[in-house]
């Protein structure tokens, strides 16, 4: 036992030299401040800070007291965050959906199944673009991105409101890197960011991956809570906040113009920059309000992707921003990737620019229309409910019945080889136990409620 309380101790210095909350040259609290913190005697503390020295992970200063190593370990991202069972955390999730069998299910994927996506459209674009001449083949593209492509993403921004012209555009290789760009622009490590209650699992970890300090605010039918929203910026004074407008992941849920309007006006008094996660758009009948739209690109960031709507295969999104901000995340795509995506340029404004693509896209509407309908009904005879019934888009939020644990489910799906997506990777404050998101692209086969059922009953 006191063997297993020494490890304890150790792992936990460790993984605080992981995250850099311990870095290099740092002193380690006390041997009694830590006893107390740990839960555990003095004695197995000096036990574990002398077993770190000798491997040299730490150095002892006699009289002073013990130090982290000047040679420090690689910066361990799963150990920044707070200590989530490994099973259900947001890497798992992802790994478990990219790298599952071909015959697995996976309901708590976030992206369609290939034969919802306008194959024939990209075969015939990538015939066009193998007979293009060694430019377009060859050669790196420019910082800012294809210019043919920034246009026609300007037009169809300004279909949804938000004007920004091909000069406040720069293409990126997803809207994961367009966020990482500008997290690198607009952040220094330790300052606080505000995320939604539940958000995307993902800028969880890409937050994380830039040491910012994460506070999240609930977010609600129509909105982030706007009481809470504003609490949260007198409180934390955070530098920015990231949400999704159009279709929010995991919820469904649509921003309202009235709550966009105030959240506008908190963000103007308290000083704080938005940057609005639009990979959804083109899924949407009606386009709901977005932020950029009302603010003019002046503290608002417009970021949009691809991957969900043409294919993940070949990467390409982009950022609106205004001009002098693209102007340094301009000088930091060059520095972290230098050259943009030709061809991935190139294929996605062929496959956008095919006829072909509007029928595309009324055809996916009209299939996700039809799943949310028949997954609700479906998922509704296990007990399973969701919080609303979405205008639009691929999610349902749900919850499970008589309080059961989702990562319980998750786990026992597993097994099954089917993957689930629960509640509480999307949560910041662990507060979506019994929540589960469903893609309900991917949740038509029998299989899945046959697992569920299983599982709801302790089978």
């Amino acid at each position: 036992m006191e063997t297993t309380r020494i490890e304890s101790v150790m792992a936990e210095v460790r993984r605080r030299i992981g995250a850099r909350t311990l870095v290099a040259g740092a002193r380690l609290p006390s041997v009694r401040s830590f006893a107390k913190i740990m839960g555990v005697s003095v004695s197995t503390v000096v036990e574990a800070y002398g077993r770190l020295a000798a491997e040299g992970a730490i150095q002892s200063r006699p009289g002073s007291g013990f130090y982290v190593a000047n040679a420090s370990a690689p910066f361990a991202l799963a150990a920044s965050g707070p200590r989530l069972d490994r099973v259900i955390d947001p890497f798992w999730v992802s790994r478990q959906s990219l790298e599952a069998a071909p015959d697995a299910l996976r309901p708590g994927c976030g992206w369609l199944p290939p034969s919802w996506l306008p194959q024939d459209a990209i075969r015939r674009a990538l015939r066009t673009l193998a007979r293009a001449d060694g430019v377009s083949l060859c050669e790196y593209g420019t910082p800012l991105g294809l210019a043919p492509l920034r246009g026609l993403i300007a037009r169809r921004l300004a279909d949804r409101g938000v004007e920004a012209g091909p000069d406040q555009i720069m293409l990126t290789e997803s809207g994961t890197q367009a966020i990482d760009l500008l997290c690198r622009l607009l952040l220094e490590p330790g300052d606080t960011v505000l995320v939604d209650d539940p958000c995307y699992f993902n800028f969880h970890a890409l937050l994380r991956a830039h040491r910012a300090r994460l506070v999240s605010v609930p977010y609600l039918t129509n909105g982030p809570d706007i009481e809470a929203f504003g609490a949260a910026l007198a409180q934390h004074k955070p530098r920015l906040y990231i949400t999704n407008s159009g279709i929010h992941n995991p919820t469904g849920a649509s921003l309202s113009s009235a709550v966009a309007h105030r959240v506008l006006k908190l963000a103007e008094i308290h000083g704080l920059t938005i940057i609005e996660d639009d990979i959804f758009a083109d899924l949407e009948i009606s386009p709901a309000p977005r932020l950029a739209a009302f603010d003019g690109l002046e503290r608002v960031v417009e970021i949009g992707s691809f991957s969900k709507i043409l294919s993940a295969a070949f990467r390409c999104g982009f950022v609106a921003a205004r001009p002098d901000w693209i102007e340094g995340l301009t000088d930091l795509k060059i520095a972290t990737s230098f050259g943009g995506g030709r061809i991935d340029a190139e294929l996605t404004q062929a496959v956008l620019g095919d006829g072909s693509y509007r029928k595309h896209l009324d055809v996916l509407r009209h299939r996700l229309a039809q799943a949310r309908h028949m997954v609700s009904q479906r998922l509704g005879e296990l007990g399973i409910t969701p919080q609303l019934a979405p205008q639009a888009g691929m999610f349902l939020w749900c919850t499970l019945p008589d309080g059961h644990d989702a990562a319980d489910i998750a786990r026992s799906a597993l097994a099954h080889n089917v993957v689930l997506a629960p509640g509480n990777v999307f949560s910041l404050s662990q507060t979506a136990t019994s929540a589960l998101r469903f893609n309900v692209s991917q949740t038509l086969d029998d299989r899945i409620y046959a697992v569920l059922g299983a599982a709801l009953n302790g089978r």
